[in-house]
């Protein structure tokens, strides 16, 4: 019976993802079409007195234009089945490569068109695509807008005619060094200074391309055109981060996507529901922002996005603002649970990933977030309701008692799970020497496994190992002894007035 359970599901769960499959793929139809209409739109503009003559006396290179466009969008399609299948099924990414893509090439078209053929900006869609999706998929998706841009330039006649021979070639190649340069250079990029600072960076290298395309036209002392060519490609450089610069936010809030520039944002002191949580639960805010050190240290620890991890732990307890008076972090000498049942403060405690989860969605916050935030006590029991219940009754369904999941579903759900409860007991120990906060944070992460908490995530033993290093030597930083110092109060004379010592 249980065999069949399994295989039930097994066969559920095949036919979702081939139903998902089949959406994606007719998602790509769509946007392929899309696509082509642009294009053909923009050959209207390039000449629109003589937009029919043109269709009727060019019908091979259009033909040729439609079966290349057709192949490339099967090229991003096969690379997404093979290279990320869980994107692939997600529509929304499938949109978002798209939109890049085709506003890309509205942006180039435009600065072709009523500026110079030579200041169309060459890594706006590269520098997009790194921030808005990953490096990895940036690099391919370059590769591809660059040969698109050929394309395009090759099959219309939006490049004049007498440039074709040379000027397309160059074009598709400084496209994707351009584009390649920026992918690089931007990765390290914290600030939204810095990527205008990129621009500049990308010309150095385009400017000496643009020197040796130009090398015959200067070795007849034509140094007019490779002044021109070399200052409209350089300016283009410049206008690709100030365009990326300008439309980031634009694809941040439509497609809620994580940037690097947004998490930083999201804790600033000046968000929203982190000056809530300040205002309304101070205890939870304090513990929130050591979480998230913790957090951000064993993200760099095991090679996961720390500024995700930092993110994430300040948002991971935001769902105790429903109820903050309930939570112990944030009660003084009155405790509403003495006069409630265990089963209605089990029910209370545990509700607060549910609550968190469903405010973050509700502020927009990325969906990557509020998953840490439902996930991050997994289907833990609540042990304290757990073991008052039994107490009082002698009987309790241990469901009852414990969290309703699911279980951390990415490594960063994990490592602030992992924080979040080595912070909380730590905090409560009398003595915090090494040894000490090992043996906790061992025994916390051992639970876990032993609950199935990690069979998700796809974490690994020596990465656990290594969260909990790092957790020791942290928590020994943050929970430090400090030395005895003589409480002596001085006079405006500096005379001794008390000599009785303290611990500081």
């Amino acid at each position: 019976m249980k065999e069949k359970s399994v295989k039930s599901k097994e066969g559920a769960e095949k036919r979702r993802n081939r139903e998902a499959l089949i959406r994606s793929a007719l998602a790509f139809v769509g946007c392929y079409f899309v696509l082509l209409f642009v294009v053909f739109l923009m050959i209207l503009v390039n000449d629109f007195s003589h937009w029919q003559t043109y269709f009727t006396e060019h019908s091979n290179q259009l033909i040729s234009l439609v079966v290349s466009l057709f192949f490339l969008s099967g090229i991003v399609y096969m690379y997404y089945l093979f290279e990320d299948t869980v994107a692939l099924v997600n529509i929304k990414n499938i949109v978002l490569v798209f939109t890049l893509l085709i506003l890309s090439l509205v942006i180039s078209f435009v600065f072709g068109e009523f500026i110079h053929i030579y200041s169309r900006p060459v890594a706006v869609f590269a520098l997009l695509a790194l921030f808005l999706i990953n490096r990895r998929h940036a690099l391919f998706l370059n590769f591809v807008f660059s040969f698109l841009m050929f394309v395009i330039d090759l099959f219309t006649d939006i490049v004049p005619v007498a440039e074709i021979n040379s000027e397309i070639y160059s074009t598709f190649l400084l496209s994707f060094i351009g584009g390649t340069v920026a992918i690089f250079l931007g990765e390290r990029v914290k600030t939204r200074g810095g990527l205008l600072l990129t621009g500049v960076f990308i010309a150095l290298p385009v400017a000496l391309l643009v020197l040796l395309f130009n090398l015959p036209t200067i070795s007849h002392g034509d140094w007019i055109d490779y002044i021109s060519s070399a200052g409209f490609r350089i300016l283009s450089c410049i206008t690709s981060s100030v365009l990326a610069l300008a439309l980031l936010p634009f694809f941040e809030w439509t497609f809620n996507r994580l940037t690097v520039f947004r998490l930083r944002e999201l804790t600033s002191t000046d968000a929203e529901l982190l000056v809530s949580l300040k205002q309304k639960a101070p205890g939870t805010f304090n513990h929130s922002l050591i979480v998230a050190q913790l957090a951000e240290s064993c993200a760099v620890a095991i090679g996961e996005n720390a500024e995700l991890a930092r993110t994430a732990a300040y948002y991971h307890d935001v769902g105790k603002l429903k109820q903050p008076e309930c939570f112990t972090e944030n009660q003084s000498d009155y405790n509403v649970h003495d006069e409630i049942t265990p089963e209605l403060s089990a029910d209370i405690i545990r509700s607060h990933t549910k609550d968190g989860y469903e405010l973050l969605i509700e502020k927009h916050l990325p969906k990557a977030i509020a998953d840490v935030a439902l996930e991050h006590h997994g289907t833990l029991p609540i042990k304290y309701f757990y073991d008052k219940a039994i107490r009082y009754s002698g009987d309790a369904d241990l469901k009852d008692f414990s969290y309703l999941g699911p279980i951390p579903q990415s490594k960063i759900s994990a490592i602030v799970m992992i924080s979040d409860a080595t912070e909380a007991a730590t905090r409560a120990m009398p003595d915090r020497s090494p040894e000490k906060v090992e043996k906790v944070c061992r025994s916390i992460i051992e639970e876990r496994m032993d609950l199935g908490q990690f069979e998700e995530c796809d974490i690994t033993m020596r990465q656990l190992t290594v969260i909990k290093q790092t957790l020791v030597e942290a928590l020994s930083g943050v929970h430090h002894h400090r030395v005895q110092y003589p409480a002596i109060q001085f006079n405006r004379d500096r005379q001794a007035v008390n000599t009785e010592e303290r611990d500081e």
